[in-house]
């Protein structure tokens, strides 16, 4: 009887969740209800698929129909409406009308057409209009007026009484008490952006919009008995019990295959698996042989060789059509078939890796690989995948944002009308304490846990695309969100349930750098850079050697402090190293005391006491520490005797995705079983358990970090050999962990010499030829993006300017914008200095501005002028790039400085000084802010010595009892060297920031 029930994916409208209205129903007796959230159809498939899994799960509930758990039937549409106003409600006959009530709203979202007042014909769908007074449509065979039990009166003489059969039971559902009714204005204020007072009452749902029992309803509409029978024969006419499949795994939806056929996508995959094993192992190789043909069983077996095939003809598109790079990254990398297709580069032989990771025969959820491109090519290959694929079956996937903890307190405080004041009191966690004895905030606080974790809007995810073989709309509808591509209104974990694998195209800078430093090293030294030839990077002594010393700025994943720190810490001079520090970098295992057993052991491998035989066999490369989710597994496997497929089963229920207790349970006890059978004593295989328990949680692919480490390698060696060309290219995508100044001194270190952007030799970005270098005109503050692009276009059709009046009517460029460029040096070229120029401009461009953008018939000649002594101060020069650039390029930050002071020690001398007191002066990089055991603050501190090099500092909450840094620039620093595992570092005792000299033309 409920035709319109709305969930909390009505966003900002509905306060329950799908289980809660489920729940909601099942207790009042409630055995029919339709989901109609408001245009969109987000819940849907879930909204029938737990309608069942409740009715078989709960078999203890107290109402039984015989001997079958009660169970309620499901229907699902969409209710239509434009701003607050309803236009009418859409409900599914059956699985074609879910397609078309989708395609509808689909095909308005994506065109961006407002909804009509009358939908159109859709064979498969019930239609509903609100009922008014004077209604006077008329109603096709599929159409319906459905009423509410307190407008029946108005039925008195209605036209509609002459059309008896289209008059059904309306009873919306939106809220569940007034409690979630107050939950509900909260809702719609903070939606229109205004004061709980000020809701207009028709922006909000009626107060009696919540579930009733059954009996109830039908009693108040007693009178009028065949509306109740017009309603019932509606809803016994929907049947979506297509969409709920009584499996654990539900069957793919993915495209089925690429081919075509099921046996051509086999022999295809197969030819391609086998050229490649050729490529990446040689003629002969019987190890790869056998784990090919492993593989390629189980591939066929879970019917993924179109997913394969797709992702292969993406990176192949990207390679020989788009000439781009990629990383495959990921479980992904765990497979071999994937390294022969080019998909990943990582070789699972060399590395051990198990394709269990990635796909076995028992896994019930579909694995993806995580293919990523430089941050600015990633777009092209999305495109390409939509213009592949029929329009309808490809899309983006969603993501839903939710009500995050302390963000949504600003929004609740601003609807109740408190001040901004009194609002930033209640966001600032200092004063929690403080605010806790307030009843406005315990107000707050109490409508905060209503609201939290509901869903706030939908969104696109980061990188996940569906490919389906039958219309995606039969499961949603689709957004257009402005990136420009049809969308799920869905997320990831909806996807899986429904049975979708995603691919996910990513993308990062460091890729980036990789492709632009390969093309300028082909340019500027005509040297071609096979950058895939990994084996020879990763047995280069002279990269290894650089990778130990720990400084490598602009190298993709290995240039942040904490990393540097790592790679000094375990002197790491070779691959595996650097994978396994890829691994116990990560926040978990760093936060677990595992990170620092790693680094002991790794020094004292001889020291190490193994468990038994087994685990030396098996974690004698990372010295007895489980460092890998592959560790995990092989553990399992090789000591407990667990097959290959059920150690990943059980290693992925440790990381908590696993949903079924019982079925977990089930595993464990066969873990324990299984490794008695292989003859352990009970206190072993207890504390083995206990060690893979306590570290599964936060344990990380091993593949994964092998992906990242060769990315790592290939960044080294671009830079390790071609030095500024990589740092030109990390300057022109933007840099990776530091700010861009760090990598301008890192560029002007490499001996490259760095000039202010010119508009006679500067182009949008920083060029480089032999090594002069020239800063881009991106780069500077305030300059108009029109101007970065036409100055140096216009040089290179008509040739270098010849003096400032020739720039000037050649580029059209205003006062300001010229004053910007003539402030920073751009136009030195014409050999006046600056001043002289800022006089001169006003000529051209002050009152006579619009006669040096007329056309002129003859070239007019300016009086000139005696101009007095201006002075040109180097310092007023620094503070000017401080201003326009960011940073001062032909000075250092240590030239602003009142004192000569450089320090008394300069990092490269500091293992000479352990365990002494100095006093250093640093250029502040970064920092990083960490909380103790105690629930206090400590700091790690980066910074660059006065020679430029890079030194670390540590801020303990008993010498800094207040937050120490003060921006950017240079702190004067006391305190005690000391050195963990080789690496020294500043112990602060004292720490203070340096004052500077003023910009002379603030004093003038």
């Amino acid at each position: 009887m409920f035709l319109n029930v709305h969930s909390s994916y009505s966003l900002k409208y509905g306060t329950q969740s799908i289980s809660e209205l489920i729940a909601s129903a099942r207790h009042l007796g409630i055995h029919q209800m339709v989901l109609t959230d408001i245009n969109n159809s987000t819940g849907a498939v879930e909204f029938i698929r737990e309608c069942y899994k409740q009715g078989i799960a709960k078999e203890t509930d107290e109402v039984h129909k015989g001997n079958i758990p009660y169970q309620i039937k499901p229907a699902a549409g969409i209710e239509f409406r434009i701003g607050y106003r309803l236009l009418y409600v859409g409900i599914a006959k059956n699985r074609e009308g879910m397609r078309e009530l989708n395609e509808f709203l689909s095909y308005h979202n994506i065109y961006n057409i407002p909804l009509p007042e009358n939908p159109p014909e859709m064979e498969h769908v019930y239609i509903i209009y609100p009922f008014q007074k004077t209604f006077s449509q008329a109603l096709k065979a599929n159409e319906y007026v459905g009423i509410r039990a307190k407008q029946l009166n108005f039925l008195y003489q209605h036209p509609l009484l002459k059309q008896k059969d289209k008059l059904l039971v309306w009873h919306p559902v939106t809220v569940s008490d007034k409690i979630t009714y107050r939950l509900h204005e909260y809702f719609r204020a903070i939606e229109l952006n205004t004061l709980l007072s000020k809701v207009p009452g028709e922006q909000k749902c009626d107060p009696d919009e919540f579930l009733i029992p059954e009996a109830e309803l039908t009693r108040q509409f007693e009178r009028y008995p065949f509306i109740i029978q017009n309603t019932q024969q509606l809803l016994d006419s929907c049947n979506l019990s297509i969409y709920f499949e009584n499996s654990p795994v539900p069957s793919s939806k993915n495209k089925f295959y690429y081919t075509g056929t099921l046996a051509g996508d086999k022999k295809m995959l197969r030819e391609l698996a086998e050229t490649g094993l050729k490529y990446r192992y040689g003629e002969n190789n019987p190890e790869a042989v056998l784990r090919l043909e492993k593989e390629l069983r189980i591939i066929e077996l879970k019917n993924f060789c179109a997913y394969f095939l797709i992702t292969y003809d993406i990176v192949n598109y990207a390679i020989n059509t788009c000439g781009f790079y990629h990383v495959g990254r990921g479980s992904g990398a765990n497979s071999m078939v994937a390294y022969c297709l080019r998909i990943t580069d990582v070789d699972p032989i060399d590395l051990d890796l198990y394709f269990e990771r990635f796909l076995h025969e028992k896994r019930t959820s579909p694995p993806d690989f995580d293919i990523d491109f430089s941050w600015d090519e990633r777009e092209t290959i999305q495109r390409y995948i939509f213009e592949r694929y029929p329009a309808g079956h490809v899309a983006f996937l969603g993501t839903m944002s939710t009500f995050k903890d302390r963000a949504i307190i600003r929004e609740i405080g601003k609807v109740m009308g408190l001040p901004k004041a009194e609002i930033d009191s209640f966001t600032d966690p200092t004063k929690e304490k403080e605010n806790l004895k307030d009843i406005t905030y315990q107000k707050l606080l109490a409508v905060h846990h209503y609201m939290k974790n509901m869903p706030n809007q939908r969104s696109i995810h980061a990188g996940g695309i569906l490919i389906s073989e039958e219309p995606i709309t039969y499961y949603t509808a689709l957004d257009m969100p402005p990136k420009g591509f049809p969308t799920v209104q869905w997320d990831m974990y909806e996807a899986e349930a429904i049975g979708y694998e995603k691919f996910d195209i990513l993308s990062q800078r460091g890729i980036g750098h990789i492709r632009e430093a390969v093309q300028l090293i082909q340019k500027n030294k005509g040297k071609p850079i096979d950058i895939h030839d990994f084996p020879t990077f990763k047995n280069d002594a002279k990269l290894n050697r650089i990778l130990k010393e720990g400084q490598p700025i602009g190298c993709f994943y290995i240039e942040s402090p904490a990393m540097r720190q790592l790679l000094k810490k375990l002197k790491c001079d070779n691959y595996l190293t650097l994978v396994a520090a890829s691994s116990i970098i990560r926040p978990g295992v760093a936060s677990s005391g595992m990170m620092k057993s790693y680094i002991e052991r790794y020094h004292a491998p001889d020291k190490v006491v193994y468990l038994c035989d087994v685990m030396k066999q098996q974690l004698a490369e990372t010295y007895g520490v489980m460092v890998y989710q592959e560790d995990v597994i092989k553990v399992c496997h090789y000591f407990a005797g667990l097959d290959l497929a059920d150690a990943d089963v059980l290693r992925k229920a440790m990381s908590g995705k696993y949903r079924s207790k019982l079925a977990f349970d089930e595993l464990v006890n066969k873990f324990f079983a299984s490794a008695r059978k292989q003859g352990h004593a009970e206190e072993l295989i207890t504390e083995v358990w206990r060690q893979i328990s306590s570290f599964a949680g936060y344990s990380f692919s091993k593949a994964h970090s092998a992906s990242f480490a060769v990315e790592s390698y290939q960044s080294l060696y671009l830079k390790t050999y071609y030095p500024m060309e990589f740092m030109v290219a990390v300057l022109n995508n933007y840099g990776g962990f530091y700010s861009r100044w760090v990598y301008v001194n890192e560029l002007q270190k490499t001996g490259a010499k760095v000039h202010l952007p010119c508009v006679n030799h500067s182009d949008e970005v920083v060029n480089i030829q032999g090594e002069e270098v020239y800063l881009g005109f991106i780069g500077i503050q305030g300059l108009e993006e029109k101007n970065i692009k036409i100055i140096p276009a216009e040089r290179r059709v008509n040739g270098p300017y010849l003096d400032l009046e020739d720039f000037v009517k050649r580029t059209h460029i205003s006062l300001e914008q010229a004053i910007i460029l003539i402030r920073l040096g751009c136009l030195r070229f014409t050999d006046k200095d600056r001043k002289t120029l800022l006089w001169d401009v006003h000529n051209y461009l002050g009152f006579k501005q619009k006669k040096v953008n007329a056309a002129e018939l003859f070239k007019l000649s300016y009086k000139t002028y005696q101009l007095p002594e201006l002075a040109d101060s180097e310092l007023e020069n620094a503070y000017t790039e401080l201003e326009l650039l960011g940073y001062p390029l032909n000075h250092k930050m240590f030239d602003f400085l009142k004192t000569s002071y450089r320090g008394d020690v300069m990092a490269a001398d500091l293992h000479r000084h352990l365990g002494k007191t100095i006093r250093m002066v640093g250029n502040y990089v970064c920092e990083k802010t960490v909380h103790t055991i105690k629930n206090t603050k400590m700091w790690f501190g980066t910074f660059l010595d006065a020679n430029g090099d890079f030194f670390d500092t540590t801020h303990f909450p008993n010498t800094t009892p207040i937050y120490p840094f003060k921006g950017k620039g240079c702190y004067l620093i006391l305190g005690k060297v000391v050195e963990d595992f080789g690496f020294q570092s500043i112990e602060v005792l004292k720490f203070a920031k340096l004052d500077i000299q003023l910009n002379p033309v603030a004093i003038n």
